[in-house]
């Protein structure tokens, strides 16, 4: 089993800096020292291994978001998460959503796998609106959720704050909805 979480590791720092498509099973491989054998014995093909980096990755994120519960400010502490996510990560915009534009028509079960783990990520921000403005809010959790995916893309071409600019935006979203149902 560990020879399987090497390989998983390596290849999800080779896909994050490089994409999926554009490197060969050897590149891919390289890192963790195994064989083309040994990946088809743990992954059964190179979507497989890919499948398994994308179930590692969003399985690491929401882990990191388990905590909100404590925090004093759940929207906050989402935004807080991801900057010092990027820091440990680098800034290169959402993994799964390149697998997404890569993988789209041409993988239908990864392209799905996006699909549900954005919409897992989705209704993990409902939950925390929910706290925050005390009933659910499905136009509110749509818009704190796509200034959290805009930021998340900005911040790999932009030098600026996109990040704070976002949590910001997203805490001014709120308190108008606070008002709104006072």
């Amino acid at each position: 089993m560990e020879k399987r979480t090497d390989i998983i590791t390596a290849a999800e720092r080779v896909f994050d800096e490089n994409g999926f498509h554009s490197v060969g099973v050897d590149t891919i491989l390289a890192p963790s020292g195994a064989s083309t054998r040994t990946l088809y014995k743990h992954f059964g093909s190179r979507d497989g291994l890919v499948t398994a980096v994308l179930e590692k990755r969003h399985l690491a994120f929401m882990a990191r978001l388990e905590d909100w519960q404590a925090a004093d400010d759940p929207i906050g502490f989402l935004f807080d998460t991801q900057e010092q996510w990027m820091v440990e990560h680098g800034a290169r915009g959402c993994m799964l959503l390149r697998a997404y534009s890569e993988y789209a028509g041409a993988n239908e079960a990864i392209a799905a796998l996006v699909q549900q783990q954005k919409r897992e990520f989705r209704e993990e921000i409902g939950r925390r609106v929910e706290v925050c403005i005390g009933s659910a809010d499905t136009e509110l959790t749509n818009q704190v959720w796509l200034l959290f995916e805009g930021a998340t893309a900005a911040a790999s071409v932009f030098d600026g704050d996109p990040i704070r600019s976002a949590r910001r935006a997203a805490l001014d979203l709120v308190a108008v909805a606070k008002e709104r149902l006072k």
